[in-house]
């Protein structure tokens, strides 16, 4: 007997085959836990230029694209037409966003580098000091105090008893240790140097061959799907790209408003390292919800060290200027990028901090925001075919506005027995 083989028998074999093979990799991944974390790592580590290249691009693609626009406008004004106007300004558009790149990651440098260095001498000059003057202030609020005094004491002896011992016995004797340590620190920052410096490259490359990579992936997209399938997914990358986009050029304008408000107010204040602390309060504040919070840590140490009551204004002034951001000018800058409760912003600000830490704190929002909107896609079309309304308010059981329109039910029917 002769078997035929049509193409709905060819597409039903290729899917048990790969839903076969699938298993047996999740099997394999979840047996060798360990294997597959090792390849991962070494796969990161490979690809590490690569990904640091892409996200200097994504980042610095809204100045690439306004140069070359630009550009090519300039160069083509009127009825005269230049010959290699797009090369050119593409060129023009790879040199400013690497120029821009350079000066904004110098420039941060510039500003923390000196300011730490500095802070870091002042503070192991100030420490001895430092402890006395806390020890005589205690020794004066404690005078009526006598037993907090000795115990406030002891605590103080025990801790610099303690520090002696830790740099004497534990610090010298391991300057091998400690030294390799140095070493290895040293590597791991020229790693990243180079790294850094292959991944400036690869930026340029994409930002020059991005239109030709988004039609070679639309064409594959095409060819692979149907048309509706090729549409939805088309339209899908738009709106990740929009959305991304929009939260990650927004979030980083809002964080460089609030440290130029942060550096004048403390230079109007005269507090110390004003340079370094609006470094910090800026940097941190890219993180969504906690991200003032966890510069002003930092910061608040670092002036502790000069004056107590800079520290506790300084608490203040961050606590006035978190509100400030979260109310007034995040909202007017960020607009509705989100589209999500602040539920599920703090929801996704710790998931994402969770797994992939500082990076995932920032990128989490809009991830969660894309996977939230096609979750209520897919919630919505499956309502809309079993003829339910989509509309949210139509879900809500609010049992004090049934129980007020029990009441008014009630109140109507009395009145009209009356």
């Amino acid at each position: 007997m002769k078997i035929r083989l049509d193409e709905r028998h060819i597409k039903a074999g290729a899917t048990a085959f790969l839903v076969i093979l699938c298993s047996i990799l999740v099997f394999f991944a979840i047996y060798r836990i360990k294997a597959v974390e090792e390849i991962l790592g070494m796969l990161t580590r490979v690809l590490m230029p690569f990904i640091y290249g892409l996200v200097m691009a994504y980042l610095l693609c809204p100045v690439y694209n306004f140069t070359v626009r630009n550009t090519y406008v300039l160069l083509n004004r009127g009825k005269r037409r230049f010959p290699r106007s797009l090369t050119v300004s593409k060129a023009l558009g790879t040199i400013v966003a690497v120029i821009l790149l350079f000066v904004v990651v110098i420039g941060v440098l510039w500003m923390i580098v000196p300011g730490l260095i500095d802070s870091i001498i002042k503070i192991i000059e100030m420490l001895p000091s430092s402890m006395s003057v806390l020890q005589d202030w205690l020794d004066e609020k404690l005078i009526h105090y006598p037993q907090a005094r000795v115990m406030a004491d002891g605590l103080i002896d025990n801790f610099i008893d303690h520090a002696t011992v830790f740099v004497t016995e534990t610090l010298l004797p391991e300057y091998t240790s400690i030294a390799i340590g140095i070493s290895e620190g040293v590597l791991g920052i020229l790693n990243i140097i180079k790294n850094l410096f292959i991944a400036v490259i690869i930026c340029a490359y994409f930002l020059n061959s991005k239109d030709t990579f988004a039609a070679q992936i639309k064409k594959f997209i095409v060819a692979v799907c149907k048309e509706d399938t090729a549409e939805e997914i088309m339209q899908g990358a738009a709106f990740t790209n929009r959305t991304f986009g929009s939260f990650i050029n927004g979030k980083v304008i809002d964080s460089a408003i609030i440290g130029v408000i942060c550096f004048v107010c403390m230079s109007i204040f005269g507090w110390e390292y004003t340079l370094l602390i609006s470094c910090i309060v800026a940097i941190t504040n890219i993180i969504p919800f906690f991200g003032p919070f966890i510069g002003a840590v930092p910061s608040a140490l670092l002036l502790l060290m000069v004056d107590v009551h800079q520290c506790l204004w300084f608490l203040v002034f961050i606590l006035c200027l978190q509100q400030f951001d979260g109310n007034i000018l995040g909202p007017k800058i960020l607009g509705e990028s989100t589209g999500i409760g602040s539920f599920w912003v703090l929801f996704a600000v710790l998931i994402g901090g969770g797994l992939f830490g500082f990076i995932g704190m920032i990128v989490g929002i809009p991830v969660f925001v894309v996977l939230y909107a096609y979750m209520s896609r897919a919630v919505n079309r499956k309502l809309e075919k079993r003829g339910f309304s989509t509309n949210l308010s139509d879900y809500k059981v609010d049992k004090y506005r049934i129980k007020r329109e029990k009441r008014e039910r009630q109140k109507r029917g009395r009145q009209k027995r009356r």
